[in-house]
């Protein structure tokens, strides 16, 4: 099972890296179809150095910062009814799954003694 795991993990990598070089090797032949550089047309991946010295990356013109999206989440602190319900479906779910399956096994060892 881990092998199959590495391997479609490994696949998955080789394919989002095809897809990105892809997106590169379009964006540039825009640029030279155009003929000229425009600013709006960004490439699909770039690494920048921020003014504090460290790398940024962004992909497909979007600039992730983890650290800085957690504290914006934090703040909010919004109530999500949807996800409140999933969480009590799941746990209702775990609860009636967990039951059925001592059940089953209670039955199987009754029937083996």
């Amino acid at each position: 099972m881990m092998k199959f795991m590495l391997k479609c993990f490994v696949l998955s990598s080789i394919l989002l890296l095809g897809v990105l070089f892809g997106m590169q090797q379009a964006n540039q032949g825009l640029v030279k179809m155009k003929g000229y550089e425009d600013p709006n047309l960004s490439s699909a991946f770039e690494v920048k150095n921020d003014s504090s010295g460290e790398l940024e990356a962004s992909v497909l013109g979007v600039s992730h910062n983890l650290e800085e999206k957690q504290e914006k989440l934090e703040e909010m602190e919004a109530f999500n009814f949807f996800s409140q319900l999933g969480k009590k479906f799941a746990a209702l779910a775990n609860a009636v799954i967990t039951g059925f399956i001592t059940f089953l096994a209670g039955l199987v060892e009754s029937l083996f003694q």
